[in-house]
């Protein structure tokens, strides 16, 4: 029996091979269900027989009462977007990788693979001994939802990887929803609505339905949603890079790009071309249109291909991809700003629509943010019903000249934001309003600021404005300011949207009973918060003033307004020529922290907070220059083999020295780890003296 089942599998996981990749069936779909039926006969009867692997598998799994975070081995980052999209936009980004590759004219022209850029949902697929054991979202870059679930419905994508694919790998891709696949699901969902069925809907796009599938809590309903599935790069962690965690913002280079890599002691891809190549081999579906091309003429032919056959394609795109083929020179050409030098997007002519301006709105972002809004008529475009475009800020608003009444052209493209392009003036009505900045937060009536050389208003009222509330409650609560454990970003909507939580004080008059009442909050996870919070109120000074969120006021900053002054209170009633004198604190910095405390509720939140038992050890003005290191400036790199990050710096700066994010020739040394990265290298470059720890705490010892 159980040969019986390895032998159904086998042919079971091949015809669906051939069905959802190949598109070449072999069987007819009733062979096809009669054996899957044999199976599930057969596992039903002997269940210690089944394997995660198993067809039957794919959909069998309970619903979920949420989506579980998961970190990536390899931060999950964008690509650059090229933003002109003409044949110039491909000559540009080949000029730009020649350059960097230090390639004349001389020189032969580079190989790249040029390929479609889905329309889709980005998704990491991680195998362990050939069977795929999580899939994920690309959330924020750094760490997504764990949707291995929903994933497992997905036909095109393999359950176990064949002998010839190395055991442990990371696949990467797209999942989509065919056009066609697209229109049969409204039509189903139609005729449930006429039936009347509740809480069912059509969707807008094929783009939106595939991310709500994947993000639907239920498999079985995630199973019913036609989704598809391209592979298009993949890592090896075998190989994985330390320094991701210890340094990813400086180092990302070194863990973005691949590097040639062998595997199994069999086969070495040195380009991408041969990645995609092997990831086909290995069951993953690859798309078709990929090619390679030569040189910007290469990548100007395909571009103007799929610009004319685009709208025959069965499903959506919003342009297309260049990547170098050569791994060994995209490992050269590393990183630029977290993208890597080595790819870009780009795009189509974004699609427009003629609508009408019914108001003029001004929203107040998390960040306290004012942004002009223009409410519109409902029109269709890009793939949605848009009623709303940002017009981005008062100068932006003022040179298209926008005014309610007007007749505009709206510009929507992929995810982007929808925004006015311009107006019909031909069309404009006689009575058509002006539109001017409010000098006040629509919100909270805080003062609104726009600071010299800005382009955007601000809400003053950071401590005390709703529309901040959540935004200033969690960055209070971040690890490196006062830091409350247990407090993330879901637990701060359950409190704020239930009324708990209004201000910065209001944590610390939480009590059990305010906890308990919240939806999926255990006994254990309401005293875990209640600790915290009691923790959280003996901090220090500069992590307190970097916490109130203060504009361009951050960790360095405040540690030498805390310095210099030594107590909050002198800080706050500090002049801005006062405030000027302090270390590293500019005309910018110092109007920000003068314009924050003249803002009555703002000192109130302080005084509150204190009353509350928020305290700290101040001392007495002054910057230590009598301390060992002071003056000195010094960079951390790398994982050091007994220190943290946050105890490495701690100790240089009880030492009087500053500890800076990037090297420069004015830098004292670079402390350096396991795995350091680009940083080291400047280091070595600049002449800048490389240190390790065991130096380190020589030059702390005496403090």
């Amino acid at each position: 029996m159980q040969e019986r089942i390895v032998q159904l599998r086998q042919q079971l996981q091949l015809a669906g091979h051939h069905y959802h990749v190949l598109d070449e069936p072999q069987i007819p779909d009733a062979e096809y269900d009669r054996l899957f039926r044999e199976l599930q006969a057969l596992e039903a009867d002997h269940p210690q027989w089944i394997t995660p692997d198993s067809p039957t598998q794919r959909v069998g799994a309970q619903p979920m009462m949420s989506f579980s975070s998961v970190a990536h081995k390899v931060p999950m980052l964008s690509i650059h977007t090229e933003t002109d999209i003409s044949a110039e936009g491909a000559i540009q980004f080949d000029n730009r990788v020649r350059k960097v590759l230090q390639l004349n004219a001389q020189d032969p022209p580079l190989s790249y693979v040029a390929e479609l850029k889905f329309d889709g949902l980005a998704i990491s697929l991680m195998y362990k001994d050939h069977i795929l054991v999580q899939a994920s979202t690309r959330g924020d870059g750094q760490s997504g939802e764990d949707v291995t679930h929903n994933i497992r419905t997905i036909g095109q994508i393999p359950l176990r990887l064949p002998q010839a694919a190395p055991a442990n790998l990371e696949v990467r891709g797209e999942v989509y929803m065919r056009r066609d696949d697209f229109e049969s699901l409204n039509e189903r969902q139609r005729q449930r609505i006429a039936q009347g069925a509740k809480n069912e809907k059509t969707f807008v796009n094929p783009r939106n339905a595939a991310a709500g599938a994947v993000r639907q809590l239920d498999p079985k309903i995630a199973a019913q949603r036609p989704l598809s599935f391209f592979a298009y790069a993949l890592h090896f962690h075998a190989q994985a890079n330390a320094d991701a965690d210890a340094d990813a913002d400086a180092d990302a280079d070194a863990v973005l790009s691949p590097v040639q890599t062998t595997l199994n002691g069999l086969h070495t891809y040195g380009t991408h071309f041969q990645i995609l190549m092997a990831l086909k081999d290995w069951g993953f579906p690859v798309s078709e249109h990929c090619q390679l091309v030569t040189g910007a003429q290469g990548l100007i032919a395909y571009h103007q291909q799929i610009a004319q056959t685009r709208d025959q394609l069965p499903f959506d795109i919003d342009g297309v991809v260049y990547k170098v083929n050569q791994i060994r020179l995209q490992s050269e050409l590393g990183m630029v700003s977290r993208e890597p030098r080595w790819a870009v997007a780009h795009k189509y002519p974004a699609q427009e629509e003629l609508t009408t301006v019914q108001a003029i709105e001004v929203q107040v972002g998390r960040t306290g943010k004012l942004t002009p809004v223009a409410k519109l008529a409902p029109v269709f475009v890009g793939g949605v019903t848009v009623t709303n475009a940002t017009l981005h800020n008062e100068d932006e608003a003022r040179r298209k000249d926008v005014r309610v009444g007007d007749t505009v052209i709206v510009r929507r493209a992929g995810d982007v934001i929808p925004e006015v392009v311009s107006v019909m003036l031909e069309k404009r009505l006689q009575d058509a309003q002006i539109f001017t900045m409010p000098t006040h937060c629509p919100v909270c009536n805080s003062l609104a600021v726009r600071e010299e050389g800005e382009a955007d208003y601000r809400c003053t009222g950071g401590l005390f404005c709703s529309a901040q509330r959540k935004q200033a409650i969690l960055h209070f609560a971040h690890r490196r300011a006062v830091e409350v454990d247990d407090l993330g970003e879901k637990l701060v909507d359950q409190l704020v949207d239930a009324g708990l939580v209004n201000t910065l004080p209001d944590l610390y008059k939480l009590g059990f009973s305010h906890l308990a009442a919240l939806d999926r909050m255990a006994e254990k996870s309401a005293n875990n918060l209640l600790a915290s919070l009691e923790r959280s109120k003996h901090t220090t000074l500069p992590r307190f003033m970097f916490g109130l969120g203060i504009r361009h006021v951050g960790e360095a900053t405040a540690k030498d307004l805390a310095r210099h002054f030594g107590g909050i209170e002198a800080i706050m009633d500090a002049s801005v020529d006062q405030l000027l004198m302090v270390n590293d604190v500019g005309p910018v910095v110092a109007n920000s922290l003068r314009t924050f405390f003249d803002q009555p509720h703002n000192r109130e939140v302080v005084q509150q907070l204190r009353a509350c038992g928020v305290h700290w050890e101040e001392s007495a003005p002054g910057a230590r220059l009598d301390l060992p290191l002071a003056g000195h400036t010094y960079v951390i790199t790398g994982t050091l083999p007994t220190l943290s990050r946050e105890q490495a710096q701690a100790l240089l700066e009880q030492a009087g020295a500053k500890v800076a994010g990037s090297v420069s020739k004015k830098t004292t040394g670079v402390i350096a780890g396991e795995a350091a990265g680009s940083k080291l290298d400047k280091a070595i470059a600049l002449g800048v003296p490389v240190l390790d720890e065991a130096t380190l705490w020589v030059l702390t010892r005496s403090v």
